[in-house]
């Protein structure tokens, strides 16, 4: 049987036409036995369209570990690095992770407590909550009608000595159904999404650098961004914008000389935009929330200068400015129009190209819900590549 591909299924709130080339489910191959051929062509799949969806899956764990290290052979750890570095417990991760014990490479998240599960004999999941991140908060009685928020629009990666993984693979075992909730921005836009309970929220790169103004794509295509070191311990006492998408500046971040042992070294620097390795397209692709630092190269000779911003090229080290230019370039890209939220079946498995989109955690649920997933990501034996000479020529 020949493999399909269908395009996704899309809510009415999003523009179908900025949606075209994301997204894709995969009938006629089981994700637990892809033939090297298949493989193949599930691999360029996945870039072209940045997110897979197989439904009805059957997967263990050492089959889920197996395809996503398919994707670069040459990993082999996970791919957040939190489990690495000493005080782990201070890492903003560190609640939402249990690890399968025979192949650690696969974590279980979710929700509420579980037995016998994999070899963990018992444990309590706890789906992250807006209410222990962000500034300001849903109140309790909006809550009780549904209304939710993103957690926190994120790349799956370390930030810090590990490189950010190709992909990951999110496997849904156990998905409680409920009514559906409203995603709210509370930004002063009146922006809101309607989404089942507990969906994966997802934006693609490519469409957050589409839809730039050309002075931002010049920005953009010229940039780097600096992440502080053990990103995730540096941000934990901090808090996030109501729309999930970076941190509101409060100086609360955790001071460097207070973080666990780090090297410079080993700190990492990313260019914003990062190069799909079939389709040679540009994705804009930054964890706003670990960002410390934005280097923007001068416009290179020959670029029209007027309009230009940074036409000398500059070194954010203020934190309002970093976040302020973040902010103005990737809020326009999860818009509800641009929001893919994904309706999770039971046995679903989504691969998505994680360097290639951001996503969210979304939605709240009581104690007694009980949601069980297993995800698996790896840190790459590379680090992404940014523009070219030719696209710095063509955007800047």
């Amino acid at each position: 049987m020949a493999i399909e591909l269908i395009p996704l299924s899309l809510p009415p709130t999003a523009d179908a036409s900025k949606f075209e080339h994301f997204g894709r489910e995969v009938r006629g191959v089981e994700p637990g036995n892809i033939k090297p051929e298949q493989f193949q062509e599930i691999k360029e799949a996945l870039y072209k369209y940045d997110a897979l969806l197989f439904r009805n899956a059957i997967l263990s764990p050492e089959q889920q570990y197996a395809l996503t290290k398919a994707f670069d052979p040459q990993s082999e750890s996970y791919g957040h690095g939190n489990n690495k570095t000493e005080n782990a417990k201070k890492s903003i991760l560190h609640p939402d992770l249990k690890t399968i014990p025979r192949i650690p490479q696969v974590q279980v998240i979710g929700n509420g407590k579980i037995f016998d599960h994999e070899g963990l004999v018992e444990a309590t999941l706890k789906h992250p909550s807006h209410k222990t991140f962000h500034k300001t908060t849903v109140s309790p009685e909006d809550e009780a009608k549904g209304i939710t928020r993103f957690y926190r629009w994120h790349i799956d990666a370390a930030l810090y000595d590990l490189s950010p993984p190709r992909v990951t693979t999110l496997y849904g075992l156990e998905i409680p159904q409920g009514p559906t909730q409203v995603c709210r921005y509370d930004d002063g836009t009146w922006d809101e999404l309607p989404v089942t309970l507990g969906t994966t929220a997802f934006v693609s790169g490519k469409t957050m650098f589409r839809i730039l103004p050309d002075n931002l794509k010049s920005v953009a295509v010229r940039a780097k961004v600096k992440y502080a070191p053990h990103p995730y311990v540096w941000m934990a006492p901090a808090r996030a914008k109501s729309t999930g998408l970076g941190i509101e500046c409060e100086g609360l971040e955790m001071p460097f000389e207070e973080l666990p042992p780090w090297e410079e070294g080993k700190r990492k620097t990313f260019p914003m935009l990062w190069k799909n390795p079939v389709t040679d397209e540009l994705s804009f692709q930054v964890h706003p929330c670990g960002a410390a630092e934005i280097i923007v190269d001068a416009l290179p000779e020959g670029a029209k200068r007027e309009g230009a911003l940074y036409p000398d090229g500059a070194h954010l080290t203020d934190l309002e400015d970093v976040r302020g230019l973040l902010y103005q370039m990737q809020r326009p890209a999860i818009a509800p129009t641009l929001v893919y939220p994904h309706a999770w079946q039971s046995n679903d498995l989504v691969l998505f190209h994680n360097r290639g989109i951001l996503h969210s955690v979304v939605g709240a649920f009581t104690p007694d819900q009980v949601r069980v997933f297993h995800q698996c990501n790896l840190a790459a034996s590379d680090d992404p590549t940014g523009p070219t000479t030719d696209d710095v020529a063509k955007w800047a």
